[in-house]
């Protein structure tokens, strides 16, 4: 476990469920990973991003796919790809990244509460 922080330094993350209307394979990545581009909803809009989730997803598979992301962070350089947020998964028991996922429908751009 990490150091506890207190529930304003959580409020600072900001976290929001977004619908993956863009998926491509991204080759130049040093670790096999995926293009996504993700809309958030008229507040935020669309934003992109890599994910290494080769292990369980293929870009048709994400299309359509509701996910949670960190939006706040500051844009991150990886390779040729600009990655605006960080889209948010678990490990398998094989270290295989399983997305993290809303279990019913929400509206793109909902805030983790």
């Amino acid at each position: 476990m990490t150091d506890e922080i207190s529930f304003d330094d959580f409020l600072k993350v900001d976290i929001r469920a977004g619908k993956v209307v863009r998926a491509e394979p991204f080759p130049e990545a040093r670790k096999p990973a995926i293009k996504l581009w993700i809309d958030f909803g008229p507040e935020i809009g669309e934003k992109k991003t890599s994910a290494q989730i080769t292990a369980h997803y293929t870009p048709d598979a994400l299309v359509g796919k509701m996910v949670m992301a960190v939006v706040n962070f500051p844009p991150r350089q990886i390779g040729p790809f600009m990655s605006e947020v960080l889209t948010l998964g678990v490990a398998d028991a094989d270290g295989g990244i399983v997305l993290v996922t809303p279990d019913k429908d929400v509206a793109a751009g909902e805030r983790m509460h």
